[in-house]
């Protein structure tokens, strides 16, 4: 889609922003649910796990035709503050 001005450029900038901040949000949910399963800190870091999703969605990057550095920095920071929450989650199944 061509957009017609700087306006419209915006517009749709803000509501793919909308669309990902919905998704990470669902993806958290989920990441919340992972924490109830793993048994111990290294199933939640689970090392193996994050270099094969660092793997597919540079694969994906390529496919969809974006910058797979970029989008790997973008989900290594994204993969490490799901860590943290996890373990928090995680912590607090364990007291349970």
């Amino acid at each position: 889609m061509e957009c017609k001005s700087l306006e419209e450029v915006r517009i749709n900038i803000d509501k793919i922003d909308t669309q990902i901040v919905k998704l990470i949000a669902e993806r958290s949910s989920f990441v919340k649910q992972a924490s109830k399963y793993k048994k111990d800190s290294n199933d939640v870091k689970a090392p193996q796990r994050v270099e094969s999703v660092i793997q597919k969605v540079r694969i994906l990057a390529t496919d969809y035709g974006a910058d797979p550095d970029m989008i790997e920095k973008i989900y290594r920071v994204m993969i490490d503050g799901f860590i943290n929450m996890e373990m928090d989650e995680f912590e607090k199944n364990k007291g349970l």
